[in-house]
C-alpha cells in the first residue's frame, strides 16, 4: 500500500505541476494536439476519489490518450467544490467530485442525501447507488444547469466528533458544530440542540483548533487526511447520514463527444467507482487505526436510535417542504423494506 500510494504521489504531482502550467486559459484547452480534460476534487493525493480518478485517467488515455490527456487537480487547488461547480458550468473545468449538498441549489431532489437516518443500513444505501437506471433519472436533473452527474463516489457513513465526549444527543446541546453548506444539514444539527455552522471544508481544521466551532461531523477519513484528529480528540458513531460524493461533468462537452468516445468516459467513470469503492474500506480501517493508536482519538458506539428519534421528525417536513425528493424517498423506503424482510416493525432503523 504504501509502494501505491507513493506511485500515486509521484504522478499526481507529474500531472499536477503540467496542468499548473499551463494554466486554466479558457474552455477545451489544447496542448500537443492533444484536448485536456481537468478533473478537480477537494481530497488529498491518497485519498479514495483520488485513487478512483487515476484508474478513470489510465483508462481514457489508454483508449483516447491520441485525443485526450486527463489532469487530476486534487485539494481544491481549483477552487472549493462550490466554486468548481460554477467553473465546470462554464466549461473552465472539465470534471468535478462534489458533495450532494452542493448540488442542491442546482436540482432540489439532492436534498434528499442529506436527510438524517434515510437509509436503513450501508448495504440499502450502496444498492440505490448502484441501480444505475434508476439513478441516471437523478442525474439528468442538473442538464438545464450545464452539468450531469456521471458517476458517484462512497464518501461513508457520517458521524459526530468534537473536542469533547458525545455519548448522548444531550452531550450536542449548545455545541457549535460545524456543517454542509445544507438547509437540512443544518436543521438536523439544530434539531439535536446544537448550534449548526455551515462552511467550507477547508475551513474545519482552524475552526476547531482556535474555538470558533466545537466539533464537526463527517467520516473517519475526516480525523486523517484533513488531520481533524489533531484537534477533536472524540468520534461518535451515531451514522446520522450516509451521503455519496457526485463525478459531476459539462454537459457540453459530453454532448460533443462522439458516441464511442461518450462510451469510454462512461466506462471510465464506472470503473472509477469501483477502484474508489474498494479503496474506501481499506482506507477507513487504516484511518481508524491511525486516529486510535497514533493521534488519541477516542472512538464512541452509541445507542444509535436514541440519536435518530430526536430528527425522524424531519422526514416529513422535508417531504412537504420538498416535493421533489419524494419519488426518490419512497424508491429507497421500498427498499429499506426488502432489506428486512419486510417486517413492519415500526423501527426504520
Amino acid at each position: 500500500m504504501k509502494k501505491v500510494r507513493k506511485f500515486i504521489k509521484r504522478v499526481a504531482a507529474a500531472a499536477l505541476a503540467a496542468a499548473v502550467a499551463a494554466g486554466l486559459t479558457g474552455c477545451g484547452s489544447v496542448t500537443s494536439g492533444k484536448r485536456i480534460i481537468r478533473v478537480s476534487h477537494a481530497q488529498s493525493e491518497t485519498h479514495p476519489e483520488h485513487i478512483g480518478l487515476l484508474a478513470f485517467k489510465e483508462y481514457v488515455e489508454e483508449r483516447l490518450g491520441d485525443k485526450y490527456e486527463v489532469q487530476i487537480f486534487p485539494n481544491e487547488i481549483l477552487g472549493s467544490a462550490q466554486k468548481a461547480i460554477e467553473l465546470t458550468q462554464t466549461g473552465a473545468i472539465d470534471f468535478v467530485v462534489a458533495g450532494t449538498a452542493n448540488l442542491e441549489t442546482f436540482a432540489g431532489v439532492y436534498e434528499i442525501f442529506s436527510m438524517p437516518y434515510l437509509f436503513d443500513s450501508e448495504d440499502v444505501y450502496k444498492s440505490v447507488m448502484q441501480d444505475t437506471d434508476y439513478m441516471e433519472k437523478v442525474y439528468e436533473s442538473t442538464d438545464e444547469a450545464g452539468f450531469r452527474v456521471v458517476t458517484w463516489y462512497n464518501a461513508g457513513v457520517r458521524n459526530f466528533y468534537a473536542k469533547t465526549p458525545i455519548h448522548t444527543p444531550d452531550d450536542l446541546k449548545g455545541k457549535k458544530i460545524r456543517v454542509q453548506q445544507s438547509p437540512a444539514s443544518v436543521a438536523m444539527v439544530n434539531a439535536f440542540g446544537a448550534a449548526a455552522a455551515p462552511m467550507g471544508f477547508g475551513e474545519v481544521y482552524t475552526a476547531i483548533q482556535q474555538g470558533v466551532i466545537d466539533g464537526a461531523e463527517n467520516n473517519e477519513l475526516a480525523l486523517t487526511n484533513n488531520k481533524h484528529g489533531e484537534v477533536a480528540k472524540y468520534y461518535a458513531y451515531n451514522k446520522h447520514q450516509m451521503v455519496p460524493d457526485m463525478l459531476v461533468a459539462n454537459l457540453k462537452f459530453l454532448n460533443g463527444l462522439s458516441p464511442e468516445e461518450y462510451q469510454v468516459f462512461k466506462d471510465a467513470a464506472a470503473l472509477s467507482t469501483e477502484v474508489e469503492l474498494e479503496e474506501w474500506d481499506k482506507s477507513i480501517e487504516e484511518a481508524k487505526d491511525i486516529a486510535q493508536n497514533k493521534m488519541g482519538v477516542e472512538f464512541i458506539d452509541v445507542d444509535v436510535d436514541a440519536f435518530k428519534q430526536k430528527v425522524l421528525p424531519l422526514h416529513e417536513t422535508m417531504l412537504k417542504d420538498n416535493p421533489k425528493i419524494v419519488d426518490l424517498y419512497n424508491h429507497i423506503q421500498e427498499i429499506n423494506e426488502k432489506a428486512k424482510g419486510g417486517k413492519q416493525d415500526g423501527d426504520n432503523a
